[in-house]
């Protein structure tokens, strides 16, 4: 009884508060009333937004845990970041299991929504828009989750971003699914994270469709255990353009799916149509470093059945004429650098679906350093695949409260 009562008064003051409801209006003054709500707001209450345009000149930020953000709709609420006088992002997150739902973010200077050590967060019918079309002035990333643990993207709509219009980087426990990805230098893009799915989402008129990938240098590493699966990934065709110097400037127009230097990475039951370097790409790291955590080369990827069209029509790539006229026009659809760890399986590829190798002998050397040739590989090995992928359980009721 004596533990009891000790412990009665110390349960009373862990109970949170009855969570409340803090409405943001569209109209004047919208960014002092917006950011000064999120400032108010408690773990358990929800933030919800108005419909009409929301004009902001500054970035706005949360930093309470299990706030909701919700507004009317993503074409019926906007926050209109076109005359933002900081380069930051539009929207930035710090706290942990919050909630972005229901409304669109326009032209910000930066990034879209940036996320950084926010864990189990949801992402659910937010789009991320630049109004302009692909330029190199717009922001790098439209949904940008870093560092995080437990992240749930579902029924996104991003397009302009000049990086990737849908990033997860440095985290683990991922999924990203019923989203478009439009008109972006990346649609996807997974890097140095594990346990990723990514799966049924439309991924069009990029420079590259899904990435999947490690780099040197950042805090986190060792990326891997991903399953792409189930995505329509067509015409991503639009000429690159990401500024100068960026990773991504580097990635080819018409590349569906890449892989590169990333492992256990599994590929199966995607669409592709029309993507006329590669509709899927399988390379190692091609640039110096000096990190010895990394490694450069792809491991234990599996192509798996695939609906693929014969793609590679104008690739672009060395000595692309010769390739075409040497396959008879089209590059078949499964593209390897040919790259591999020594005593490490790099590929494996499902029969009957065709592919080549640029049978680079050095990592770094570039295109001209190789000796194109039928892809000979293993098949996918069933006993191996993948398991543990995707956002924690808990987060999909959430998109239903």
């Amino acid at each position: 009884m004596k533990h009891y009562l000790l412990a009665a008064p110390l349960l009373a003051l862990a109970l949170p508060a009855s969570a409340k409801t803090l409405n943001v209006a569209a109209g004047p003054d919208a960014q002092t009333r917006l950011q000064e709500a999120l400032i108010l707001a408690e773990p358990g209450d929800e933030v919800v937004l108005g419909a009409g345009r929301f004009v902001l000149i500054d970035g706005i930020s949360l930093d309470v845990d299990r706030v909701t953000v919700r507004g009317a709709g993503m074409d019926a609420t906007v926050l209109d970041f076109t005359g933002q006088r900081d380069a930051g992002e539009g929207f930035r997150v710090t706290s942990d299991g919050v909630t972005l739902r229901d409304f669109a973010v326009e032209n910000p200077k930066g990034d879209g929504i940036k996320s950084k050590g926010a864990d189990d967060i949801v992402y659910h019918r937010i789009r991320v828009t630049w109004t302009n079309g692909p330029a190199a002035s717009n922001g790098a990333y439209g949904i940008y989750p870093v560092e995080s643990a437990g992240v749930l993207i579902d029924a996104v709509t991003v397009s302009g971003a000049s990086d990737a219009g849908i990033y997860v980087g440095q985290s683990r426990a991922i999924t990203v699914r019923n989203s478009v990805a439009e008109a972006n230098v990346a649609g996807i893009e997974i890097e140095n994270s594990r346990g990723a799915l990514v799966e049924r989402n439309f991924v069009t008129r990029n420079t590259g469709g899904i990435l999947v990938f490690d780099l040197p240098g950042l805090p986190v590493m060792g990326g891997g255990n991903v399953l792409v699966r189930d995505n329509l990934v067509v015409a991503n065709t639009t000429p690159n353009f990401a500024p100068p110097g960026n990773i991504v400037a580097g990635v080819r127009r018409g590349t569906g799916i890449l892989v590169m230097a990333n492992d256990g990475v599994w590929v199966e039951h995607n669409t592709l149509y029309d993507n006329p370097t590669a509709p899927i790409m399988v390379v190692a790291y091609t640039q110096g470093f000096d990190d010895a955590r990394y490694n450069p080369y792809p491991r234990n990827v599996t192509i798996g059945a695939n609906r693929v069209d014969r793609g590679g029509t104008d690739p672009q790539l060395d000595g692309a004429a010769q390739l075409l006229a040497a396959f008879g026009g089209a590059l078949p659809p499964v593209l390897w650098d040919g790259l591999a760890q020594p005593g490490a399986t790099a590929l494996r590829v499902e029969p009957g679906l065709a592919g080549w190798s640029l049978n680079l002998t050095e990592q770094g050397k570039g295109l001209g350093g190789g000796n194109p040739g039928p892809l000979n590989v293993p098949t996918p090995d069933r006993t191996a695949m993948l398991t543990g992928v995707g956002a924690p359980a808990a987060l999909e009721a959430r998109l239903h409260p």
